[in-house]
């Protein structure tokens, strides 16, 4: 599906990450691609952006579920199995094929726009995400972590023919941060407003939280808060087949479970100040299951809206505690669309408006996919692409890696 996205929106400098300078030629574009396959393991999601001056415009967007075989493959790899080194070649191997059929739509649509391939600089292409382990310490490095994005760059440069930017967390968590989030920096730009804070929070498979504040004057603080839509999605596949709670409407048939919540909450990672950053690693069904296992007799409803009221907490805790400022809290990924989770976010934080991004000219969907196409911007044009106030490193670095086409 391919759609095409409204108005430019104006980008708002931060005074910790330079924006590429205006280039002299006001009338020359600035085309990249970005794409995002995130911890909800749901599919690819790819955007056509126009960074022109101090705009920035999604031109198209498209997108390509993951097949149940290829979701399961990836699944599993977050966990340690027989043969993984193989099966994460392949499903690299396999990723970049998904990543390529998503570039075609959009070079599809560009060419419907007039628009040619040669006039695109770069792809930023994330990966997948398998594990993510920022603070592990390795005898060879003191105090070196790692994190594993599975992608094959290489492979997609040549099958698009264009430059392909990828391997955005290394450098960071090489530099002694957690290597994530990296959308705060993008937050920031879109979203920040000159009179008041805004936070900011994306609800995929995990949810992290950006603090943006007024004018760009003080820090930007970003943090993963916990689970997002992973454990909730785990379990609704498991009792009823489908691979997400449309709209939070099972979760809402049932009635919270508060013993199983205390329970939940007391995970220690939730309590802990940032700098942090989780993921399948930590929220896993792994450790679903050992905390559902005194639960075994209770409705699978009430499990559902109990996970749901598991993320809502947690993010509402940390909201409360980080961006209690804010009038409004902008909510992007998929969970945007869980009606019940967001009436749960507001119902905790009645202060502000909570309101999909949609709302600021960027659907929820696109959020992140943008995001990385900016983050390739920034390596391009040798631009740091993270904050040292959020990942926690050692200063501001140019992310990435670049396979030219």
């Amino acid at each position: 599906m391919i759609t095409r996205i409204g108005p430019p929106i104006f980008l708002n400098p931060s005074k910790d990450v330079a924006l590429p300078a205006m280039r002299q030629n006001q009338g020359m574009r600035d085309y990249y691609i970005g794409l995002m396959s995130g911890t909800s393991l749901d599919g690819a999601d790819g955007v056509l952006v126009d960074f022109s001056g101090d705009t920035m415009q999604v031109l198209g967007a498209a997108s390509e579920p993951f097949t149940q075989d290829f979701r399961a493959g990836l699944l599993a790899l977050n966990t340690a199995g027989h043969d993984e080194l193989h099966r994460a070649a392949q499903a690299g191997n396999a990723l970049a094929g998904v990543y390529a059929r998503v570039v075609g739509r959009l070079l599809e649509d560009a060419a419907a726009q007039g628009l040619t391939a040669g006039q695109i600089r770069a792809i930023g292409a994330h990966g997948q995400t398998v594990r993510h382990q920022p603070q592990r310490i390795s005898p060879q490095a003191d105090g070196a972590g790692y994190t594993i994005q599975l992608n094959n760059p290489a492979l997609l440069a040549e099958l698009t023919g264009l430059d392909v930017v990828a391997d955005f967390r290394s450098r960071d968590v090489a530099a002694g941060g957690q290597g994530a989030p990296l959308v705060p920096a993008f937050h920031q730009s879109v979203f920040g407003s000159a009179d008041a804070m805004v936070s900011v929070l994306n609800l995929g498979g995990i949810a992290n939280l950006s603090v943006l504040p007024a004018g760009g004057q003080g820090e930007v603080l970003g943090f993963d808060c916990g689970p997002g839509n992973a454990l909730m999605d785990a379990w609704c596949h498991q009792h009823t087949g489908q691979a997400f709670d449309a709209g939070g409407r099972w979760a809402a048939s049932g009635k919270l479970l508060p013993v199983l919540l205390a329970s939940l909450l007391d995970e220690p990672y939730l309590s802990a100040p940032p700098p942090k950053s989780t993921g399948r690693d930590l929220f896993s069904v792994q450790w679903l299951a050992a905390r559902l296992a005194p639960f075994a007799g209770e409705r699978p409803e009430d499990i559902q809206y109990t996970l749901t009221e598991l993320t809502a907490r947690a993010c509402i805790s940390c909201v409360s505690s980080y961006g209690k400022d804010s009038k409004e809290l902008l909510v992007c990924g998929g969970g945007a669309f869980n009606l019940h989770l967001m009436q749960r976010l507001q119902a905790g934080l009645p202060s502000m408006r909570v309101s999909s991004s949609q709302a600021h000219g960027l659907p929820p969907l696109q959020v992140e996919a943008a995001a990385f196409a900016w983050l390739a911007r920034q390596t391009i044009n040798r631009k740091p692409g993270n904050l040292a106030t959020v990942t926690g490193a050692a200063g501001a670095r140019i992310l990435g890696a670049v396979y030219p086409a």
